[in-house]
């Protein structure tokens, strides 16, 4: 991977297709960029429309996903897994199952595995190779993005998205578009149901259905595409989310209690396996897959004058282990300014939901590889260990970055707990050539941590430089 990384000259990224449905679309970033590529990664952004069901797949790669607006339901198979949700034919009344096996007609309600709901501010999990649903139960779009890690370890085959979708005929979705492309080449791929090739005979006989019926399995003459509308409502057991002050709190720490129960349990069962086996695979059942990081009062830094930034690594959501990912959700306030800092082990996949910042980044030649507008909808990478600096415009600004470790390390270049501070006086004194008053401001003018407000020097030096731009 270390030879494809190029990265002289970066530049803002936008979606470079679409992929129409019945139901909503799909945008995709052209993972042949530079960039992407060089983060082993690839971008997408979902808009489901009301009563909308993204079909059934899986992929080869970890996705993590942000729910940028909306809220819905989200539904996921693990290999292995019980059906744990069950209702009678009570409650679904006019539309139970039957049976006539041995001549006998019976009705019965519905088993199946887990199902969650999600909301705005949600970061989701998806687990290489298990297949998942979503299905918009509210008044808006459901709208989300997504960073597709091909380079994670569970990935065997190539570096290429692959998407295997388990109903409908989603390559009818995007006719008329510009199709998608393997990375590194200029051939032409399409999503499609997996069911489409196998003989009509075999799926009759592996699922022991009649022919009409396993026609529809495989969906050739589907034109709905991959997000389809639900004519009726979606009657799926779940229980519901409940609302009031601190109940999230509550419920995510008695899930983390379970966590750490069953992870001690795993441990002591484990002796002296390698510390990448930690156990997911034993609890992957039961396991969180999403995490709220939208809620100001979960911030890791905060600045009353200039904002706020929530972190989510593999220590408060477990499930990033096996994803190697995490993510961060940041809101600056007008003009204000994110200390330059680099990751240690990561790159980083900025996603702009609203306002606007310049930023500038910086790498090892010492040159800028970057300097402009970051705005919605626009990604930027941040590569390993390249310094970033942001400062938001007059509407400030927030986004969401994903990051290609499951604990991502950053090290800050200003401000309190940075590398200048940790720095004796008198090596700053002979590394820069200046006095040692001049050494004590550079190290301690700025007492803020992460998130620095605007000082009246920085605003007129930057004002003067967006004008010049």
């Amino acid at each position: 991977m270390g030879s494809e990384c190029r990265l002289e000259n970066l530049h803002v990224l936008e979606p470079s297709r679409r992929i129409e449905a019945e139901a909503g679309y799909t945008e995709l970033w052209d993972e042949n960029e530079e960039a992407l590529t060089c983060a082993g990664s690839a971008f997408t952004r979902h808009v489901i429309r009301r009563n909308g069901l993204f079909l059934p797949s899986y992929s080869n790669s970890a996705e993590l996903m942000y729910v940028v607006q909306g809220r819905g339901l989200y539904g996921v198979t693990m290999p292995g897994c019980p059906e744990t949700y069950q209702s009678d034919e009570s409650q679904f009344r006019g539309r139970q199952g039957t049976s006539e096996r041995e001549g006998v007609k019976r009705f019965f309600g519905d088993r199946h595995q887990k199902v969650r709901e999600i909301r705005e501010g949600d970061i989701v999990a998806q687990i290489p190779g298990t297949a998942f649903w979503i299905h918009n139960k509210g008044q808006s779009d459901l709208v989300l993005i997504s960073v597709i890690y091909t380079s994670n370890e569970q990935n065997q085959l190539d570096q290429n998205i692959r998407k295997f979708f388990l109903a409908g005929n989603p390559q009818e979705g995007s006719q008329g578009g510009r199709r998608h492309r393997t990375r590194g080449s200029q051939q032409e791929t399409k999503y499609g149901n997996v069911f489409q090739g196998f003989d009509d005979e075999l799926l009759q006989e592996t699922f022991d259905v009649d022919s009409d019926l396993a026609r529809k399995v495989k969906g050739e003459d589907d034109r709905r595409g991959h997000i389809v509308e639900v004519r009726e409502e979606l009657q799926i057991v779940h229980p519901m989310i409940e609302e009031g002050e601190g109940w999230e709190e509550r419920e995510r720490e008695r899930e983390r209690e379970r966590e750490r129960e069953m992870e001690r349990g795993s441990s002591r069962r484990r002796g002296s396996s390698s510390q990448r086996q930690n156990g997911a695979e034993e609890t992957l059942c039961t396991m969180r897959l999403r995490e709220n990081i939208d809620n100001p009062e979960r911030a890791d830094y905060y600045n009353p004058r200039a904002g706020r930034i929530t972190t989510l690594n593999s220590f408060s959501l477990p499930i990033l282990s096996f994803l190697q990912l995490s993510a961060e959700k940041g809101v600056l306030y007008k003009d204000a300014v994110v200390a330059p800092s680099y990751y240690m082990n990561s790159h980083a996949l900025i996603y702009v939901l609203r306002g606007n910042a310049r930023v500038q980044i910086a790498g090892d030649n010492g040159q800028s590889v970057f300097d402009g507008k970051l705005q919605e909808n626009q990604v930027l990478v941040v590569p390993q260990n390249f310094v970033v600096i942001k400062k938001a415009g007059s509407e400030g600004f927030e986004w969401v970055a994903f990051r290609t470790s499951d604990n991502a390390m950053k090290n800050n270049l200003a401000g309190r707990l940075s590398v200048i501070r940790g720095l004796p006086e008198d090596v700053l004194v002979n590394s820069y050539g200046i006095s040692r008053d001049d050494a004590r401001k550079l190290k301690y003018n700025r007492e803020e941590l992460t998130v620095f407000s605007p000082s009246s020097r920085s605003a007129r030096g930057l004002r003067r430089d967006d004008a010049a731009n």
